[in-house]
């Protein structure tokens, strides 16, 4: 049974916008999951999706309207993990800023943590 923890902090204008994505990608209904996945320089890459189901080892959490959803797996990791949302007159993006990042990437979706060793791919 999935169980309830606070790992990610979620500021309003990054819910802002997820809940945006959701009206425009009709998923209204779904989870955010934010997972971590190998791959990128550093060998690590966040990952954040969509979906309508949450399993049994999943910590859930509610912020600002979104249920987010991260498995016990990626939690130590992406623990007190922040994201927001900045715009600025170059576009939008999601920032990510994860104390648990050992090192990151300069193109700012991957990390290096201690937790999980990973094989670093070329930057694309």
């Amino acid at each position: 049974m999935a169980s309830e923890k606070q790992v990610i902090i979620l500021t309003e204008a990054a819910s802002f916008q997820v809940k945006e994505m959701m009206v425009h990608n009709e998923e209204e209904n779904a989870s955010l999951r934010v997972a971590v996945k190998g791959g990128g320089c550093s060998g690590l890459s966040y990952g954040m999706a969509f979906e309508q189901t949450v399993n049994e080892d999943d910590y859930i959490d509610n912020q600002h309207g979104i249920q987010i959803i991260v498995s016990k797996e990626d939690a130590g990791i992406l623990q007190d993990t922040k994201i927001d949302f900045k715009q600025s007159l170059m576009g939008g993006g999601f920032t990510i800023d994860n104390p648990n990042a050992l090192a990151s990437c300069g193109c700012g979706t991957s990390f290096k943590a201690a937790a999980r060793p990973a094989e670093e791919q070329p930057c694309e």
